[in-house]
């Protein structure tokens, strides 16, 4: 049974760092692509981030430069590094895996499999 956990969220003032976990079990990150959304207030579930294991990642305009998706293997662990962080980054953040198919990493929510519960990220200015 896969599961997803998030932590690290919080309340940070602009321009600040935060740094998101997510513990996989049930998994191995080499058969999955891992990726983060999140949801603001009022606002549809939006891609983050995502990775493949040894092979690449992509990020959404909005946070490239400023956020980094990594995992550790050893761990079973993805992170998301937030940096200058702003007030539009407030949000739940969530961890979902999607079965690593022939094609590239999905920006899609509805490609994605599983789901973490999400945690908040609360950016003041």
């Amino acid at each position: 049974q896969v599961q997803l956990v998030e932590s690290g969220g919080g309340l940070v003032q602009a321009g600040g760092s935060l740094r998101l976990s997510c513990a996989a079990s049930g998994l191995i990150f080499k058969f999955w692509d891992m990726g983060w959304f999140r949801q603001g207030p009022g606002k549809e579930r939006e891609f983050v981030a995502a990775i493949r294991t040894g092979a690449t990642s992509t990020y959404t305009d909005s946070v490239k430069g400023r956020f980094t998706i990594s995992v550790d293997n050893a761990k079973n662990t993805v992170y998301l590094q937030m940096n200058s962080l702003k007030p539009e980054d407030t949000a739940v953040y969530y961890c979902a895996a999607d079965l690593r198919s022939p094609r590239s990493i999905s920006v899609e929510a509805n490609a994605y499999d599983y789901w973490g519960q999400g945690t908040q990220v609360t950016v003041s200015s």
